[in-house]
This record gives structure tokens, sequence and C-alpha cells, in this order.
């Protein structure tokens, strides 16, 4: 996996001093992104030079061969990733901020009290008086971290935080990571009912499978707030969109395809169901773990082997996290084919196309990110009691809709394309009448 980091380096100020520093950096096998001027003197300069190395060896090997260069100095160099988690990426800020004595008066004794007895005569106030109608309660205990596996819940807390900084940028929600530390499903589940009356909603992250399954369904059924476990349903969202961009560029039409799923882990098995939901013909996929069958059969996914789903799958969605499996003999022409492994997929995407594919693409531009802020928070502006299945086909087609050019997906970070997904979402919530809008937050 590819690391950034930054070096500071300080070099005499004459001409071809860079050149002799970036030519050191090639031979280290370092790629230059940023240059920044941090001070020019007469005799000398400082620059903070950002590369990408392939591990922390070749950081250091990149920083000996620089200070090997006359006159050149590697003042410090960091791993940018550690650099932007020092202190943690959350904090938790006043909206009614107290600078005067009848601000406190107003917002805690005896003020509060009146807002106390309000919700207590009527409950749905506590989403009008208080953060829970716009909050989210991000729960996990660290089985099924990105790539990393059962790492547990602290070392996921990184993963946590940032999930709750693109809910707070992109839809204004306050979401709390929740460490559950335990691997008992009775455990988690009790735990996450115990802490749910402070929420709006349930979101469930980096759970293995098949735990997660039982953990969501059980969550669903016990609870008033809507629960959705994002590594199955915010995965499968912003999947169904690329699948449908995807099938415009290559003139396919998705409810006349067949959708081959490779891999039916947490990602697969959502991706599949949510292919089916939304009218595939049909829907192949393949798994070596026979536990994952009997779950996706019940669901109407024909279970076959690799070689079948690649021969006749008309869309080809792979999940394995075990790069290079698809080889280019077996991609058919005309294939769409999303290989969504990071950081390596299961083919180069200039590989499936050269072999033949109409249109082919990795896991770099299909993030999550682009789903579960806007999903919950038009759930919550609906006051839906959950997140179905028509919500989430809204929320895909409103990611696909926005993709413009020849983008796979729309812009992350686009604030636009949030407002857009959470509208859809709530309409969706109130067409299918699981809308309560009197529980609707006031402000978000």
């Amino acid at each position: 996996m590819a690391l950034d980091y930054t070096y500071r380096i300080h070099m005499p100020h004459r001409t071809g001093q860079l050149a002799r520093v970036a030519g050191a950096i090639a031979e280290g096998d370092g790629l230059i992104g940023d240059v920044n001027t941090v001070n020019v003197g007469r005799d000398s300069s400082v620059r903070e030079i950002t590369l990408e190395v392939t591990d922390h060896a070749g950081a250091v090997g990149v920083a000996e061969l620089v200070n090997n260069l006359e006159g050149v100095e590697v003042l410090w160099f960091q791993d940018r990733a550690l650099l932007k988690h020092e202190g943690g990426k959350l904090k938790i800020e006043a909206t009614q901020p107290v600078k005067t004595v009848q601000d406190m008066r107003d917002v805690y004794t005896p003020g509060v009290a009146r807002a106390c007895m309000a919700i207590s005569e009527d409950p749905s106030l506590a989403s009008q008086l208080t953060m829970i109608g716009r909050s989210v309660a991000i729960c996990t205990n660290g089985t099924r971290v990105l790539g990393l596996g059962n790492i547990g819940p602290v070392p996921s807390m990184p993963v946590m935080e940032g999930k709750a900084v693109f809910y707070s940028q992109l839809t204004n929600l306050s979401a709390m990571p929740i460490l559950i530390d335990t691997r008992d499903v009775d455990e988690f589940v009790e735990t996450v009912i115990r802490i749910a009356p402070g929420f709006g909603g349930i979101h469930l992250e980096d759970i293995s499978a098949p735990e997660c399954f039982e953990i969501e369904a059980r969550l669903k059924e016990a609870l008033r707030q809507p629960v959705m476990h994002d590594d199955v349903h915010g995965t499968a969202v912003v999947t169904l969109a690329a699948a449908i961009v995807a099938c415009r560029h290559a003139g396919l039409t998705l409810e006349d395809e067949v959708v081959g799923q490779i891999g039916l882990g947490a990602a697969g098995f959502g991706i599949a169901s949510l292919m089916l939901d939304c009218k595939a013909r049909k829907v192949l996929a393949s798994d070596p773990n026979e536990g994952s069958h009997e779950r996706a059969r019940a669901k109407g996914i024909e279970i076959t082997d690799m070689q079948t789903v690649m021969q006749e799958a008309d869309v080809v969605v792979a999940t394995t996290g075990v790069s290079g499996l698809i080889k280019p003999e077996m991609v058919r022409k005309g294939q769409v084919i999303l290989a969504l492994t990071n950081p390596y997929p299961e083919i180069e995407p200039e590989d499936a196309m050269a072999a033949g594919a109409a249109f082919a693409a990795d896991g770099t531009s299909v993030n999550n990110v682009l789903g579960y802020p806007g999903i919950f928070r038009g759930a919550l502006l609906a006051g839906a009691g959950q997140i179905n299945v028509q919500m989430k086909l809204a929320a895909a087609e409103a990611i696909a809709n926005l993709a413009v050019d020849n983008d796979l997906v729309p812009k992350v970070l686009d604030l636009n394309v949030h407002e857009q997904v959470s509208n859809a979402v709530r309409e969706a919530a109130i067409e299918s009448g699981v809308a309560h809008l009197e529980r609707a937050p006031v402000g978000l």
C-alpha cells in the first residue's frame, strides 16, 4: 500500500538544487506531489516536499539519498496520515455558546427544566429540542476493519472518526463513534439498544460476517430509529449507482442484463441483493465460502462458480479482497467490470479494457462516503423508523444522475450531491409510508 510522506528539506539556494533533490527522490522510487516553499534566504532555502512511497523503509531510503547530496539536509520527514490524526479528528462543540448570565439561564438552569418537562410530556419534541434528531451513533466492535481484519474496537477508532467527519462536513449531522468491546452478538445488540435513546440513527460499521447480518436484523426489530450496516447497504447503494452509470457508458440497460457478483461477504451480499431489488434480469454469484450461499439463495441470488459468472454476466462486480483474481482471458467482450477490492483490484481496469470489456473501473472511485451521510440525513429528515429498499434505490438513482461527463460517480466532496441524495431519500421515505414527519429535527 502506497504511503504519503512529507519531507522538510534544507538546500542551497542556487540554480539546479531542486532538480538534484528531485533526482535523488526518483532514485528512491518516490513520486513527488506537493512542493511548498517554507523559507528562502540569500544562501539557502527550506521546502516541504510531499511524496508517495511504497512503505516506511522506502521513506527512510529516500531520506538517506537526499541527505547524501552535498549541502542538502532532511530536517524531518513524517507520515502524513499520522500527522493528520494527531489529537484525533473530532470534538464536541456547542451550538448555543454561553456568553452571558442570561444565556446560562436559558440553556441551563433554570431554563433547561422547561425543555426537560416539554419532552417528558411529548417525547417527539426530543428531535426538536435536543441533538437527538440530528445525531447518529457509529457502532463497531472492530472485527472487520477495512482490509485489516479483526484489529479490535480501539484501533478502529480512526475509521469511525473519519466517518463522523464526513457526516458533519457533508450533511451537518453529529455522529459519535461507539466502540463496543465484545464479539458476542447478544452483548453487542444489548449495548446498542441501551445507548440508542440518545441518537436519531444507528450506523453499524466494520463488523464481521455473518454476525453483522444477525446484529442488523435484531436491531431493526428492536429499535424505532433507522439502522443501517454501511458495509452492506451504503456500499451497495454507491456500487449500484456506479453500475447504472457504467452501463450507460457501455450502451447497456441494467434492468436487461445479467449481473454477476464475485464474493458474498457483507459488501458482496448487499450489492447482489440491491441489484435484484433494482430489477436486474438475473443475479449470479460465486463465493468459496458455502456459509454465505443459503443467505444468498433465500434472497433469490443464484449460486454458481466464478467461471460461469464470468461467462454469463453482462455486468461483473467483484469484492473478494483477492487482487489479480480475474485474469484477462476470463473477460468477455462487451462486459462491464467493477473490480472493487482496494488498493489492488481483482483486475486492473486497463487490463480488462484491453481484454474486451466495454467499461471497467476499480474501487478508487466507488466510495461509500457518497452514500451513507445523505441516506441517514434523508431518513432523519423524514422521521423514518427504517431505511428501506425504496430509500436505498432512490439514493442510488440520485447519485447516478449526478455523475457528469465521463465520471463513474459524482465528486464525493460536492455538498450538492449529498443534499440531493438526502432529498431523494426523504421523498422515498414519505412515498413508501415509513416517514413520521413529527419526529423530523429542526434546523438540519
